[in-house]
């Protein structure tokens, strides 16, 4: 059977010589995967562009009642990008965001909320030329309301980290000052309230609210483990 429907690619691993296993979050049978038959062929060029992170895609797929890994019988780029595939900052934010969001969407179910969020967002963060250094916080907060676990004050996250015993290279009183929490907190709270004018001063504080936040995802979502990813987005930060 075959079917039509958006879909947003996550990531992809190669497959034989010429193929690739496709991740992609869709708007009428959530995350799925997909084999893609010669993809990375030399010729024609430019195919595997397609499925870099967050590309946002038209496809008829094959499904499958036993479900698993089908096949797309046809697919092309709904929405080009302007701007993200070419901006440094832009495309680091992007694989940073589509490790974390391949890892916490399990569902192969219909969620339309969600994946107007992750669609929406996206086109939005592609189409800002500027303004959009505190993108990456400001996603995970929104998308964590969507996973069930979203704070409501930034007191809720700080509290949950500060003495968090289970999360990857915690310890009871480990991490930052009970003060350097407090100042979190309220950087967190500017943007839970009003994301679109919080001020965050500089490029190592958004680098350690990044990182408290990752360590409330971890408490929340027990496969998300280490975060490849950071240490890239982490370099790019310092220099926003």
């Amino acid at each position: 059977m075959l079917i039509k429907t958006r879909g947003i690619v996550l990531n992809f691993i190669r497959y034989r010589e010429t193929s690739i296993i496709a991740r992609v979050y869709t708007e009428r049978l959530g995350l799925q995967s997909y084999i893609v038959n010669g993809v990375r062929k030399a010729k024609p060029p430019g195919r595997i562009a397609l499925f870099q992170p967050f590309t946002l895609l038209d496809l008829v797929a094959y499904t499958s009642r036993q479900g698993g890994i089908t096949r797309l019988s046809e697919y092309r780029c709904s929405e080009p990008f302007r701007s993200l595939p070419y901006d440094v900052r832009k495309s680091s934010v992007a694989l940073f965001l589509s490790e974390i969001v391949s890892r916490v969407l399990l569902e192969e179910e219909e969620n339309a909320p969600l994946f107007t969020f992750l669609h929406d967002s996206m086109l939005a963060f592609d189409r800002q030329q500027d303004g959009f250094e505190n993108f990456a916080l400001t996603f995970l907060l929104q998308l964590s309301h969507y996973l069930g676990f979203g704070p409501e004050t930034g007191e809720q996250i700080t509290s949950q980290v500060a003495f968090a015993t289970d999360v990857p290279g915690a310890t009871a009183g480990s991490g930052p000052t009970a003060l350097r929490f407090q100042e979190f907190e309220q950087h967190f709270d500017a943007l839970l309230r009003t994301p679109a004018t919080a001020t965050i001063p500089n490029g190592r504080v958004r680098r350690e609210l990044l990182g408290v936040l990752i360590r409330y995802y971890q408490l929340h979502v027990e496969r998300l483990g280490d975060v490849r990813s950071l240490a890239v987005l982490s370099e790019v930060l310092a220099e926003l």
